[in-house]
């Protein structure tokens, strides 16, 4: 499979990778890992030999209705005839939203290699009117699963977010008696 990555500067950067693709019941399914993605932000510095490239500034990247939102996020590609983007990892309050499905986190590692994407830290999953809390998910797009953890998992820079528990509120239809 090849992703392309192409830079193009007009104001705001953008560049088009593979990135994320639907979203229904608190899972992202349908993923289609050749879908171009859009990026702007304030800056961008291409690190050529270390195969990546690094956007700041209030980062938006968007793909077919999906919109991840951080203060960085960092793309890993190999070289090897061509760019191809293997990772993206985002940091700093990050969102990310398709139709009503809305997750947040301190920080995200999505490997596009393995269609993982992980959200770590304060995670939340909101989805119309249910609600879940944790320390970390983990979507898997080819099997349309999602694995929500507490806290308690040691991982550099990101903060505990709380008791280890998962907590939630899933919604129940008003039935007629």
């Amino acid at each position: 499979m090849t992703r392309s990555f192409i830079p193009i500067m007009l104001g705001s950067f953008a560049l088009t990778a593979a990135f994320l693709s639907s979203a229904s019941a608190q899972v992202i399914r349908g993923h289609n890992s050749n879908a171009p993605v859009n990026f702007s932000a304030g800056q961008i510095e291409l690190q050529d030999r270390a195969d990546r490239v690094v956007l700041s500034g209030g980062v938006t990247a968007t793909q077919a209705g999906l919109t991840i939102r951080a203060a960085r996020l960092t793309a890993k590609y190999s070289n090897r005839g061509g760019i191809d983007v293997n990772i993206l990892d985002a940091a700093g309050g990050v969102t990310i939203t398709k139709d009503d499905l809305r997750a947040t986190s301190d920080a995200a590692i999505y490997d596009l290699d393995s269609d993982l994407i992980t959200l770590l830290g304060n995670v939340k999953l909101s989805q119309g009117a249910n609600r879940l809390n944790g320390g970390r998910i983990m979507i898997d797009l080819n099997a349309g699963r999602s694995t929500i953890t507490g806290g308690g998992q040691a991982v550099p820079g990101v903060e505990d977010s709380g008791n280890g528990r998962v907590t939630g509120t899933f919604t129940v239809p008003q039935r007629r008696n």
